[in-house]
């Protein structure tokens, strides 16, 4: 069974991840993240014995910056870390913001942000802290993304229109095409 320490040493063995925590280190942003597939592939890419990894379609840095909520700071942060790692496709998001492209309430942190994140088994954060040790964040817990399964966060239970947002997604990334022993849970959404 992976733990918490199993995951972080998985992420600290792993130049190139380190690498990528070390450049969006650089940033120096406030309660700082790379969250979602960064960690959730690495973890089902070990489980299922993947030699290769998996490709992933964007880096997600996370911040929360109430002060500073303009989108143009974030594509200014993108082009320094595309300057520093040409070849990584960087995607740097304020979370103070970014409530309102999701048609959600406020976040108060990047935390916050991460467990209303879709699928529990992606509601997951990394970061490196002052010493360069990495840290990591489930809001969740990590049972499921070990497990294999996923599952809605709570916030995507609440309302049809999310149940229909978190199976739409389900369909569209087709994870199982990749990793064949996951277990998809699906919402009933006649309610």
């Amino acid at each position: 069974m992976i733990n918490e320490e199993n995951i972080i040493e998985l992420i600290t063995e792993d130049k190139w991840m380190m690498n990528i925590l070390k450049m969006a280190k650089l940033l120096d942003l406030p309660d700082w993240w790379i969250c979602a597939g960064f960690v959730r592939s690495k973890i089902w890419d070990t489980l299922h014995n993947f030699k290769e990894r998996t490709p992933i379609p964007d880096i997600d840095v996370i911040y929360f910056d109430p002060i500073k909520v303009d989108e143009l700071m974030e594509k200014k942060l993108e082009q320094f870390l595309k300057t520093l790692m040409p070849n990584i496709p960087w995607s740097v998001k304020n979370e103070a913001r970014m409530h309102i492209k999701s048609n959600m309430s406020p976040f108060s942190s990047s935390v916050d942000a991460i467990s209303k994140f879709p699928e529990t088994a992606t509601a997951l954060g990394v970061k490196l802290n002052e010493n360069n040790n990495v840290i990591l964040t489930a809001p969740y817990g990590i049972y499921d993304v070990v497990n294999l399964e996923v599952k809605p966060t709570p916030y995507f239970t609440k309302t049809k229109e999310r149940v229909e947002i978190y199976e739409e997604r389900i369909s569209k990334k087709n994870w199982k095409s990749i990793w064949k022993n996951l277990k998809i849970y699906h919402i009933d959404i006649s309610y």
